[in-house]
């Protein structure tokens, strides 16, 4: 036996790791500011979302240190800085969730959809975006109850508690928005699968 028959059968054959990631089904659905895919408006926002996200990120990360710094050198917690820990961490949980929505980066079982043909997928596409829009318009509703009733203040800071609920109902409006392009999308596929792939 020679060495080039040894070697290949010892070397573990490693796979495109895109197979798994990308699923060509979807290709159409995905908003990409980077390939300039999906309306201008999703795009701008996406990536508006994204540098917010980092802003907000750096500012929960130094108010958190300025508590732990008090509390280890000084023996003197900030109570500011709880405070705005929390309202930081709420806006970056629900940016965070639209923006991830845009790109397609929540977690999903796409085992099926991926092997079906083009308009099928795209069948089960557009119910699960339909169903998406239905939750989120109880989500917008029931945000928007939340707003018109919160009259209060944070303790310390003084923020209106409606700033903190205006997070939830701008990321349930903009998630939406993209579930109605998708189905609008879906639903040109559907109708003409040759066209568009």
């Amino acid at each position: 036996m020679t060495t080039s028959q040894t070697t290949s059968h010892t070397d573990p054959v490693i796979e495109d790791p895109s197979v798994y990631l990308d699923d060509p089904n979807r290709k159409l659905l995905e908003i990409d500011t980077d390939t300039r895919q999906g309306p201008a408006l999703f795009r701008w926002l996406t990536l508006g979302m994204e540098y917010l996200i980092g802003a907000i990120l750096v500012a929960l990360i130094v108010s958190v240190s300025f508590n732990v710094v008090g509390r280890a050198l000084f023996n003197n917690s900030l109570p500011w800085a709880d405070e705005l820990a929390r309202m930081l961490f709420v806006w970056l949980v629900f940016i965070g969730a639209a923006a991830a929505f845009s790109r397609y980066e929540h977690i999903a079982v796409d085992a099926l959809v991926r092997r079906l043909p083009l308009r099928v997928a795209h069948m089960l596409y557009f119910l699960q975006h339909l169903i998406i829009t239905g939750l989120m318009g109880v989500m917008i509703w029931g945000g928007s109850q939340v707003l018109a009733r919160s009259s209060g203040r944070s303790a310390i800071l003084d923020v209106p508690l409606s700033f903190i609920s205006l997070s939830l109902v701008l990321c349930v409006i903009f998630i939406a928005a993209v579930a109605v392009w998708r189905m609008w999308v879906s639903l040109t596929i559907i109708r003409n699968p040759e066209r568009e792939h």
